[in-house]
């Protein structure tokens, strides 16, 4: 059973906590994912091995947390995310986020970079709701959120992802590659060749975006979006043993 924890927001977040030594590590999970997905759990796995401190939480709306889906946006997510390192962690981290997690960990980085020891982004899309969602529409899609949400298939699951005019509007206010992205910490981006969800441009756009001091970008042939596959989990722990190497 998870713990919880209540947000100053007031919303009450799921999470699951390994005690250990640090930097701790941090999953961030995606859009409209939870905490029980492969990656988390391999982490968590990876954490009880190496005795390091680790924590995976369901934002608001998500998983287990309080809240409707619907009715969540960028910048409450970012604000749970922000809460749990806050609360619920010791000293700097290291945040691991997938997909929108990878977004959800720059907000985090550019609201308290002295919790942050280094970010392993896998699949990470920063102004998705823009760039990905926004941009891709046709007038009719467009004119559908304006008047408060549209419905689109999704591959992952039965239900439709329904994509809200909060959402996107939202969005607008917590893009980050517009503006200077500083990143004071190791970086290690993470993406496959065959993501038709996050295509390696964006990777690529937040390689040349984004200043670092030690920031790399390693491209997997031939995975998709998931990032799921046993090669895929191992280049993700050893990512963290890079991260750990240079700290």
């Amino acid at each position: 059973m998870p713990e919880f924890l209540t947000t100053p927001q007031g919303r009450r977040i799921a999470y699951h906590r390994t005690a250990g030594k640090g930097p701790g590590v941090v999953f961030l999970g995606g859009f409209k994912s939870d905490m029980t997905g492969t990656k988390a759990v391999h982490l968590q796995a990876w954490a009880e091995a190496q005795g390091r401190a680790f924590l995976r939480f369901d934002y608001s709306g998500h998983g287990q947390s309080s809240g409707d889906f619907l009715d969540g946006c960028i910048g409450d997510w970012a604000e749970d995310a922000i809460a749990a390192v806050a609360s619920l962690t010791e000293g700097a981290q290291i945040l691991v986020g997938s997909s929108m997690g990878g977004w959800m960990a720059l907000l985090v980085a550019r609201a308290m970079p002295e919790r942050v020891a280094g970010l392993i982004g896998i699949a990470a899309a920063p102004d998705f709701t823009e760039d990905l969602m926004w941009a891709g529409f046709t007038e009719a899609e467009r004119a559908a959120v304006m008047a408060g949400r549209l419905e689109q298939p999704s591959e992952y699951s039965d239900e439709p992802y329904v994509i809200t005019r909060k959402l996107i509007e939202d969005g607008r206010n917590r893009l980050v590659l517009r503006t200077p992205l500083p990143l004071p910490f190791p970086v290690r981006l993470l993406q496959g060749t065959a993501d038709v969800d996050v295509p390696p441009a964006v990777a690529l756009r937040l390689l040349d975006h984004a200043e670092s001091p030690d920031l790399r970008l390693c491209l997997v042939k031939g995975a998709d979006h998931r990032f799921s596959a046993p090669e895929c989990l191992d280049l993700i722990t050893a990512s963290l043993g890079e991260i750990d190497a240079v700290l």
